[in-house]
């Protein structure tokens, strides 16, 4: 099992991330990529795409601006509703996330408490401020949003957004009208999000800035409890941990609809969900739940809501990388409210306003997640055991030696394959010590040129996971790299 030091040692010597501007000592909540680390998460990302656009012939990516007017945050709840509780040390001004530093001492989720009870906890077990043992205050709260001016005048105040959500909100009429009118409709933003976090901590799970792959759906709401792919998904099993429960429970999305009382809409929805983390991702079941938010915890704008956690070991336990969001007509209704611009759809001879599924996730945690569950140490060596399509290279070409026409060979090689695959070349150092390189960021296959080669036009392809090495003719090479 990983520690969170072990993975922070891995990720700065492998180039995965690091701390943003580190060489004038690091920026709290901030974080930089390196290569590998970027490889990762740009297939991720490109996977999600693939993933989650191909649910319906009208979802659909757009790229909407990080910095919006204060009007629109206005509309949405989030310039009076976006906050968190704020506990502050007495003796050394450290400012503490109220909810978080009474989970860390009591070992139990507190999020949705109100300053007061929170106030009450850390006075009842006499909680002190975890880098200078002082007295706390009284719990406060703060707005999480990073005020911006923009331009001069009065309507020169705007925000960095907190969530990518808003930019298709505003613009739904928009594309509404440009995608010929139909619903269900998805727009999906892969793209920046901030968010003026308390005390930013554990890596990439806690961000100021941040990347998030958000969906939002919007539809009929009188439709809610239907779905037209409803039978493919019908004796699915989800992994649930319902609220006031002790333990998960798999029940069938039948099941979820008659004895949750969930919409077909949204169980169909969070079983897709289910297939790309366990299918696509290869995350075992064991390590993946969904859990229900109460009233309390929930976002002030969600109905249903429902976090994607995965156990990460090296964060103490299952932890929140995404959700599945009823938001009703929350948003669209504000946004109409505040712009005086109706938010109104005229399908199947009726006027409504649309609701909105929103299917969100965390990129950044997702990443961190990926290294802690796919990490192993086997024997003297460690690796990421990543699934093929997120692994930062498909294979590496090794020429054993840098002489006698091997490396022009394995050149020759290299240049047949990178234009298909994801390929690394590397000629530096002992063939141990490449492997080892290579395992530790999670690339799937070693190919070895040898001088074997230059007479049989075969190479050595070494498997990550089991180091088990076969010989193989490059001609053979693509099928045996297919993923």
């Amino acid at each position: 099992m990983p520690t969170i030091e072990v993975i922070e040692q891995l990720a700065k010597r492998r180039g995965l991330f690091w701390p943003s501007s580190e060489i004038y000592g690091g920026a709290s909540g901030l974080f930089d990529y390196g290569p590998n680390g970027t490889a990762i998460k740009r297939n991720l990302e490109n996977l999600w795409r693939k993933y989650f656009l191909s649910l319906s012939d009208n979802f659909f990516e757009v790229e909407t601006t990080n910095i919006m007017p204060e009007k629109v945050f206005q509309a949405s709840g989030h310039v009076s509703s976006f906050v968190d509780p704020i506990a502050k040390c007495k003796k050394c001004g450290t400012a503490h996330r109220a909810d978080h530093i009474v989970e860390e001492f009591l070992k139990e989720n507190f999020e949705g408490m109100t300053p007061t009870e929170l106030t009450e906890l850390i006075k009842k077990h006499k909680i002190r401020c975890s880098k200078c043992k002082g007295e706390l205050e009284e719990v406060a709260v703060m707005n999480m949003m990073f005020p911006l001016e923009m331009g001069v005048g009065k309507e020169s105040k705007s925000y960095l957004r907190p969530e990518t959500a808003q930019g298709p909100f505003v613009d739904f009429m928009q594309n509404f009208e440009v995608l010929r009118k139909k619903l269900p409709l998805g727009l999906a933003v892969v793209g920046r999000a901030y968010r003026n976090e308390i005390s930013p901590r554990q890596l990439l799970s806690r961000m100021r800035e941040f990347t998030q792959a958000e969906l939002q759906i919007f539809f009929d709401p009188s439709k809610i409890e239907e779905h037209e792919k409803w039978s493919e998904m019908a004796k699915y099993k989800l992994v649930l941990f319902p609220s006031g429960d002790k333990k998960t429970t798999e029940v069938t999305c039948d099941d979820a609809v008659k004895k949750l009382k969930m919409p077909k809409f949204y169980v169909y929805h969070l079983a897709k969900v289910q297939q790309f983390y366990l299918e696509k991702l290869s995350i075992q079941k064991e390590r993946f739940r969904f859990r229900e938010l109460s009233e309390e915890e929930r976002a002030f704008y969600n109905k249903i809501h429902w976090d994607i956690e995965l156990n990460v070991e090296a964060l103490g336990g299952f932890k929140e990388v995404g959700g599945v969001h009823y938001r009703t007509d929350h948003d669209l209704a504000g946004h109409a409210k505040v712009s005086g611009k109706s938010q109104e759809v005229f399908v199947d001879n009726k006027k409504f306003v649309p609701h909105v599924l929103e299917l969100s996730f965390g990129i950044d945690r997702l990443v961190m997640s990926l290294v802690d569950i796919f990490y192993a140490q086997d024997k003297d060596r460690t690796l990421l055991k990543l699934p093929a399509l997120v692994a930062p290279f498909t294979a590496a070409i090794f020429p054993l030696v840098s002489k006698d026409g091997i490396d022009k060979k394995a050149m020759e090689i290299y240049d047949q394959l990178k234009g298909k695959f994801r390929i690394l070349y590397d000629e530096s150092g002992s063939i141990g010590r490449r492997y080892m390189r290579i395992d530790e960021i999670g690339v799937v296959a070693a190919i070895t040129v040898d001088y074997d080669t230059l007479k049989d036009n075969t190479v050595t392809i070494r498997n990550r996971d089991t180091t088990k090495q076969e010989r193989v003719k490059i001609a053979d090479l693509e099928k045996k790299l297919i993923v």
